[in-house]
C-alpha cells in the first residue's frame, strides 16, 4: 500500500533527504532540549520567556506538519492506523492547549505549565519512537519515507507559530486553514518582535 502524497515537482534524478522517521525524531530531540533549558534552574526570566516563545513556536510549526503528512501516511498504510492517528490527534489538541497556557503564562512565571508541556511532548515522542514511526517505517517505502520528510519540513515553514486547539486537524482543511492562520501569526511575531526560531536565541 502505498502513501498518497502530492506530486513531486520534475526536477529529475532521485528523491534525496532525510526520511521522515528521521526529521521527526531530530525535531523531538530538539523541542525537548528547548524544554530542558526552560525548566533548568539557572535559566534567568527573560531568557526563560524567550525559550517559551521558541517552544510554543517550534511545537506548533511541528504538530501542524505532522497533522498535515505524517498522520494521513499513518493512516493510509498502517493496520490501524485510524484508531493510532485518532489517539494521537486528541493528544495534540491536549497539548496545544497546554501551549496556548504556557504563551499565556510566559510573562507571569509558572513554571508548572512548562513543566506539563514538556510531560505531554515526551509522551507525543515517545509514542512516535516506539509505535508509530517504526510502523510507518516497515510498511512504506524508502523514497515515500525522504518525500514525506521533505513535506514535513516544507510544510513547517508555512505553519501556524501560535497555538490554535480549534482548527482542523485532518487534511483537507487543516492544509487550507493552517496557512491562512499561520499568515496572521506571523504579522504577530513581527509586531510583538517574538522570538520563534531556536536559531534566533
Amino acid at each position: 500500500m502505498s502513501v498518497q502524497l502530492p506530486p513531486l515537482p520534475p526536477v529529475g534524478g532521485e528523491t534525496t533527504g532525510p526520511n521522515v522517521a528521521d526529521v521527526i525524531a531530530r525535531e523531538h530531540r530538539e523541542l525537548l532540549s528547548l524544554c530542558e533549558e526552560l525548566l533548568a534552574d539557572g535559566t534567568d526570566a527573560a531568557r526563560r520567556r524567550t525559550l517559551a516563545q521558541v517552544v510554543v513556536a517550534g511545537l506548533s510549526r511541528h504538530l501542524s506538519a505532522e497533522e498535515q503528512y505524517v498522520y494521513p501516511a499513518v493512516r493510509a498504510t498502517v493496520p490501524d492506523g485510524y484508531e493510532l492517528v485518532n489517539r494521537e490527534i486528541a493528544e495534540d489538541r491536549a497539548l496545544l492547549e497546554a501551549l496556548r497556557l504556557l504563551e499565556a503564562a510566559a510573562e507571569t512565571e509558572r513554571p508548572e505549565r512548562a513543566a506539563d508541556v514538556e510531560r505531554r511532548l515526551r509522551r507525543h515522542a515517545d509514542a512516535a519512537a516506539g509505535e508509530l514511526m517504526p510502523l510507518l517505517v516497515r510498511m512504506a517505502s524508502v523514497e515515500e519515507l525522504i518525500r514525506l520528510g521533505n513535506r514535513v519540513e516544507t510544510a513547517k515553514e508555512a505553519a501556524p507559530t501560535r497555538p490554535h486547539p480549534g482548527t482542523p486537524a485532518t487534511p483537507p482543511w487543516n492544509k487550507v486553514v493552517d496557512p491562512a492562520v499561520a499568515i496572521v501569526d506571523k504579522v504577530r511575531d513581527v509586531v510583538g518582535r517574538r522570538t520563534t526560531y531556536p536559531k534566533d536565541l
